[in-house]
């Protein structure tokens, strides 16, 4: 089953899907799909970790989150955005490429027997990128947030918090 959760920065998107994966188990697994680019981010990374709590099973890996054993687990995967750009940036900037690997990685997760909750920022609600690098990118991340949304079983939007259900769930 996967659930997408999407909104703007700071919406609740993160806390929301963490709220969700505890409801539904004792033991959430969370992903975390950063490179460590400094020493801040760094420690942005090791005070989420504190934060989360002893129940998780905590993982990084920037690309291939199905060669994880996920079987029967909930799983929290945060965030598309930096999952995205290590595809990009590791293909030189190749949209075509780059999407074709992380819809192959969605598809992987789909047929595994495990709950994905994955985390995304929503595209075209602020500015327009200034750099074709930028444009490239957000195009790129508009496109795989319509491949996850038509994957998934819920889509939640985020706004200030509450959550909104945009799709609801298979019966």
């Amino acid at each position: 089953m996967i659930v997408l959760v999407t909104g703007g920065a700071r919406s609740g998107k993160s806390r929301y899907a963490q709220q969700r994966a505890k409801h539904l188990t004792d033991s959430p697994v969370y992903v975390a799909t950063a490179r460590v680019w400094d020493d801040d981010f760094k420690q942005r990374i090791a005070r989420h970790q504190q934060e989360r709590g002893p129940e998780w099973r905590n993982f990084e890996t920037e690309k291939y989150i199905s060669t994880l054993s996920l079987t029967g687990k909930v799983v929290v995967i945060d965030c598309v955005t930096l999952w995205l750009t290590n595809f990009f940036v590791d293909h030189q900037q190749n949209i075509e490429t780059a999407l074709h690997e992380f819809q192959q990685e969605i598809d992987t997760l789909g047929t595994q027997q495990a709950t994905f909750i994955i985390i995304t920022n929503e595209i075209g609600m602020g500015l327009h990128a200034d750099t074709e690098v930028g444009r490239k990118f957000v195009d790129l991340q508009g496109w795989a947030n319509q491949y996850i949304a038509s994957k998934a079983e819920e889509v939640i939007f985020m706004v200030s918090g509450i959550p909104l259900q945009v799709k609801p769930a298979k019966v």
